[in-house]
């Protein structure tokens, strides 16, 4: 069993995929160079973080001078809505009509695209089924309609992907989507939308893994760079 020496507050969906991630022997919650890690597999550090990159970011970037770095990210492919009142008692439950997929990693990870090279980086994307706690105590979104998320519990994991290497993030791009592509081709080639296309193709680019190769009108033209002409 991991060897635990205390646990920060954290929601349900961090402490769950943290032990679904751990194997015999690591260390949980350890101290390494003045940050809390939360699975130490032999000199790999495993981090799980279920919201902003952002937050993440400086650590990260610290972490990995040093140190092989696995940054864990659950997406909600399924998704189901739990409402309660403000002193905790379910009224409702119902299942969300957004789906999640792998692509929406970028949704953060534009937040740091160029640590995404860093040859001690690697990132595990884990679509899941998870409920998402909604408490009626005014504090919360307007969005929402002042509802806050109070917790998030992981139900299952479908799927893992690993992204390790430039191949990795390439392979996302659909191969029968003609070279080059617009934002929109991409788009359209991937089943999704144009905010998701962009967001992948400016990570790649600031990767070093796409590059403008023209316009098209006022848009972009984007091809692999292993495919442009010398």
């Amino acid at each position: 069993m991991p060897n635990r020496i205390g646990t920060l507050n954290e929601q349900h969906l961090h402490s769950q995929l943290k032990d679904w991630l751990a194997q015999p022997g690591d260390l949980v919650e350890q101290d390494v160079d003045g940050y809390r890690i939360d699975l130490v597999r032999g000199d790999l550090l495993i981090e799980i973080q279920t919201g902003n990159f952002t937050a993440i970011r400086r650590k990260l970037a610290k972490l990995l001078e040093d140190h092989e770095v696995l940054l864990v990210h659950p997406i909600a492919r399924d998704k189901w809505i739990v409402r309660q009142t403000k002193r905790g008692r379910q009224v409702a439950r119902r299942k969300s009509p957004k789906k999640g997929r792998l692509e929406h990693v970028f949704d953060e990870l534009v937040r740091m695209p160029q640590i995404a090279t860093h040859p001690n980086f690697r990132l595990q994307v884990l679509l899941t089924q998870q409920e998402e706690v909604w408490r009626d105590d005014g504090r919360g979104s307007w969005r929402r309609g002042k509802w806050s998320i109070a917790d998030r519990h992981l139900l299952k994991v479908l799927e893992s992907a690993h992204l390790e290497r430039p191949a990795d993030y390439l392979n996302l791009i659909p191969d029968k989507l003609e070279r080059p592509f617009t934002h929109k081709s991409l788009a359209k080639a991937m089943k999704t939308n144009v905010a998701t296309s962009t967001r992948l193709s400016y990570c790649l680019r600031k990767m070093g893994l796409l590059e403008t190769v023209g316009k098209q009108g006022n848009t972009l033209l984007l091809a692999p760079v292993d495919t442009i002409a010398p």
